[in-house]
């Protein structure tokens, strides 16, 4: 195989290949990320109004309790943005509010009490409402982190408990960024490829216009 056909199959593997890459790798972040901004304080202190914060997407199957998710119920709050609340319960969990007063006072869950750090001034409730609530299936009860200042489960008792359904959920807050630094090395990778695969490709098309003047035979050489 000549070089200029050897050149020309690398690039057309590598080109297209490198293409590819980028395209899967930003379509799995547009489709798997999103950012947004903190609208109020009713998650401080844990996330402060006008923060800004990356959430992954997700139908809310994988949710899991102290996860902080966004979801929409704009039957309840008369608005389509979404509202960012704490997972305290999931389907089939019992919830009760509250034991022990003061700075003792702890929800439960499942009859156990609910250690929440992320609390603003450790009040775990704050309104003196008691709630005792059996989430049903495929529903979820949230909390604000602030919870003087969260309209959240606690106030829409008369919709099934307060719960909201998983599929309301939109996104889950991360931390975790592993997963956007593979889809940047993956794009990364990508684009090098693509452009590897250009240079090998004008190569090809250099070495193809090359002409080849051969040596003159030896009796055309005057002495």
């Amino acid at each position: 195989m000549s070089r200029a056909r050897k050149l020309g199959t690398w690039a057309g593997v590598l080109g297209p290949l490198g293409l590819v890459l980028v395209v899967v790798a930003l379509a799995s972040v547009w489709t798997g990320y999103h950012g947004t901004t903190v609208t109020s304080d009713s998650m401080s202190p844990t996330y402060k109004r006008g923060q800004r914060l990356v959430y992954e997407r997700t139908d809310g199957g994988g949710v899991r309790r102290g996860d902080v998710v966004l979801y929409q119920a704009p039957g309840r709050y008369g608005f389509d943005a979404p509202v960012m609340q704490r997972v305290i319960a999931v389907g089939g969990d019992h919830v009760v509010c509250c034991t022990g007063e003061g700075d003792d006072e702890r929800i439960t869950v499942n009859g156990r009490p609910l250690s929440e750090p992320y609390v603003a001034d450790g009040v775990s409730d704050g309104l003196h409402h008691p709630y005792d609530v059996k989430v049903p299936k495929g529903r979820l009860f949230l909390l604000g982190d602030h919870r003087v200042n969260s309209r959240d489960s606690r106030f829409f008792a008369d919709d099934h408990g307060g719960t909201v359904p998983v599929s309301a959920v939109q996104g889950r807050v991360t931390y975790d960024r592993s997963g956007l630094v593979l889809l940047g090395l993956a794009a990364a990778a990508g684009v090098l490829l693509a452009l590897t695969g250009l240079g090998l490709g004008i190569a090809a098309v250099a070495v193809r216009k090359q002409v080849v003047v051969p040596p003159p035979p030896p009796w055309a050489v005057r002495m």
